[in-house]
């Protein structure tokens, strides 16, 4: 009978995830997605919210926003999410993926959701106060949360509680969420801290750096990186021990390296992170000796420009993801206004097999003009959705299971917005979705599916990532 129970589990969306990430393609189509939606640094004086958003097609209520949980507190910075329990814990019966945990980049609590009772209706079950994290763990700035298959959950933090640069991870016990400690060892926090993933077969977890909190708070200042306040290195941690024993300095190159990716099969030594500042990708990999090594793969050119604050414009790959099938990586450049799809079967020498244009600082008829391009020949037209003409840029991916949708918002991080695009702040942020050939490449606007947050009834907010409520391609690890 357990075992009927949890095929039912599955067949619903909510159980532990999926045996292995190829079973997760066959998963259930996505109905609801969930999204944090920030109002800090906007003018609505409001707190930020978690949105439930409806993609079903057959549905009378498609891309609308079905539910609004207001956080009870202001000026958080809603910003990544995760899971109490996911893929890691597969086969673990006495656990549900029922909530959600909702980090806040700048105030440092952590809120617990509710998406087990009504998944269409998520409600508050706990919040764990800042004051905890700083007491228990000299730590602040939650950033990314995943759980592990021993029932806890982890979340890696940008700093400490004075807004310098400290790269730890806090624990929380799965069944209460109170804050237990830190899980690296005293004095082995990093530098910087950022995104982290964990491959227990090769008893290794990785991490990236961003930067300073008190520097990245307000704005971004190009002197800051000069100045040794943002991080290029990616920490290697042995999973058993808890230290870390190797650091990759990725170089200049290498600046700001975000999102890191292990590939999704369990037993596979390698991965991807996108470094933001040049545009770049790095392929990272187990050496025979056992140890790790990193190299450049991707490179986006900086275009010329005039109108601009530099007279160079990277491109600022901002998210990074890979299919469940280890086959297709996918970026977003955030200062271009490109989403490009690579096939990586070769995983060292990717080809870019699918590109598209949604908005951006390089419009054909905004203040900037593109002296010299190394990619295209003319500057892209602005990308008009249901009428509406996309503000921003994108930024945040999500794709479908089966890898035939890819969902992107774009919002990167409330006080960058508000100094690269104003009129986001103004509009709000949008959520699209891009058709993917899954079978040779290719992207391409869904023209009916526009999701405008610059309709909210307090306001028009900056809606970021994208969670399923059974588990996705950046939640879920497999062990």
């Amino acid at each position: 009978p357990r075992k009927v129970d949890k095929l039912k589990l599955q067949a619903m969306g909510c159980g532990p995830g999926y045996k292995s990430p190829l079973d997760a393609m066959n998963g259930p189509r996505e109905k609801i997605v969930y999204l944090p939606c920030i109002y800090r640094n906007t003018e609505n004086r409001k707190p930020d919210y978690l949105a439930t958003v409806d993609v079903d097609p057959k549905s009378a209520t498609y891309c609308k926003v079905i539910h609004r949980l207001p956080m009870p507190n202001m000026n958080d910075e809603l910003h990544h999410s995760g899971w109490n329990a996911c893929s890691s814990c597969y086969g673990d019966t006495s656990k549900k993926r029922n909530r959600l945990i909702l980090p806040s980049l700048i105030s440092s609590r952590i809120y617990i959701i509710d998406v087990g009772t009504d998944s269409r209706a998520p409600r508050l079950h706990k919040t764990v106060e800042p004051v905890e994290m700083f007491w228990k763990c000299g730590l602040a700035n939650p950033h990314t949360s995943h759980c592990l298959g021993s029932g806890q959950i982890m979340i890696s933090t940008l700093g400490d509680p004075l807004g310098n640069g400290k790269g730890g991870f806090v624990l929380l016990d799965g069944e209460t969420f109170e804050i237990t400690g830190n899980w690296e060892l005293p004095g082995e926090a990093a530098p910087f801290g950022y995104d982290f993933w964990y491959q227990p077969r090769h008893n290794v977890m990785m991490s990236t750096e961003w930067g300073a909190p008190k520097v990245l708070a307000n704005g971004f200042n190009p002197a800051d990186v000069k100045a040794g306040h943002y991080g290029q290195r990616i920490h290697v941690w042995d999973w058993t021990t808890h230290k870390c024993v190797q650091t990759l300095d990725l170089g200049e190159e290498g600046a700001i390296p975000l999102e890191i990716r292990f590939l999704h099969d369990p037993a596979a030594a390698e991965g991807y992170v996108g470094c933001a500042l040049q545009g770049t990708v790095f392929h990272f990999s187990k050496t025979l000796k056992g140890d790790w090594t990193a190299e450049r793969i991707i490179k986006v050119p900086t275009k010329k420009v005039v109108g601009w604050i530099l007279p160079e414009m990277p491109s600022l790959i901002t998210d990074i993801l890979i299919s469940l099938d280890d086959r297709f990586l996918y970026f977003s450049n955030w200062l271009h206004g490109d989403i490009r799809q690579y096939d990586i079967t070769d995983k060292r020498n990717p080809h870019m097999v699918g590109q598209v244009f949604l908005g951006g600082s390089i419009q054909n008829d905004g203040p900037v003009k593109v002296l010299e391009d190394k990619e295209l020949n003319r500057q892209p037209s602005p990308r008009i959705v249901k009428g509406k003409r996309i503000p921003g840029s994108p930024q945040m991916l999500q794709l479908s299971l089966d890898g035939k949708r890819l969902y992107v918002t774009t919002s990167l991080y409330s006080a960058w917005d508000k100094q690269f695009y104003p009129e986001l702040i103004k509009q709000g942020s949008v959520m699209l979705q891009i058709d993917v050939d899954t079978t040779k490449g290719g992207l391409k606007v869904n023209e009916n599916f526009l999701v405008d947050f610059g309709e909210e009834p307090e306001g028009p907010a900056l809606a970021h990532e994208v969670r399923y409520p059974g588990g996705d391609c950046t939640s879920d690890i497999w062990l």
